[in-house]
């Protein structure tokens, strides 16, 4: 394995980790699996591909729906290929520099679009319900990313020529 791929593979690991320490911070709402997990997985698209960011929001996802139980069962996949989409589409936009539309497309995504499958699986009423606590989850997740992105792409930015 190259240096480039072992770094990238390191990195994911880490913004991983660092997921899982945020699986850990449950934010009191009605869905059980809100935390601070999707935030690293979102501020890792300033060195990481959108791909890798969404890998690393997916194993963020399942580090939450294990600590909380499982409570939704198998369909926690289908909330973990949404975290990798949502996660994907928001490294994309940050890097074509759509820096504002980045953040009100994330919040919609995740917080409306996210969990209407649920609508037609579980019901109507779970989804509404969701509306209640998802929307809030993403927005302090989102918060957090939007006060360390500033200060991470600075760093990133000047040591560029060794992770590329």
């Amino acid at each position: 394995m190259d240096r480039q791929r072992l770094m990238k593979l390191t990195l994911v690991a880490m913004v991983a980790a660092i997921c899982a320490v945020g699986a850990v911070i449950k934010i009191p709402t009605f869905i059980a699996t809100a935390a601070l997990d999707s935030a690293p997985a979102f501020l890792s698209v300033v060195f990481l591909s959108p791909v890798l960011a969404g890998v690393a929001g997916v194993i963020g996802h399942f580090i939450t729906a294990l600590t909380s139980g499982f409570p939704l069962g198998p369909l926690h996949i289908i909330i973990a290929v949404e975290m990798f989409i949502v996660v994907w589409i928001f490294g994309i936009m940050h890097n074509k520099g759509m820096h504002f539309w980045k953040w009100p497309v994330a919040l919609i995504l995740n917080g409306v679009v996210a969990p209407l499958p649920f609508y037609f699986i579980i019901s109507p009423a779970f989804y509404w319900a969701s509306l209640t606590s998802l929307p809030l989850a993403t927005l302090i997740n989102l918060i957090i990313v939007a006060v360390a992105m500033p200060i991470l792409s600075k760093v990133f930015v000047r040591k560029a020529g060794r992770l590329h």
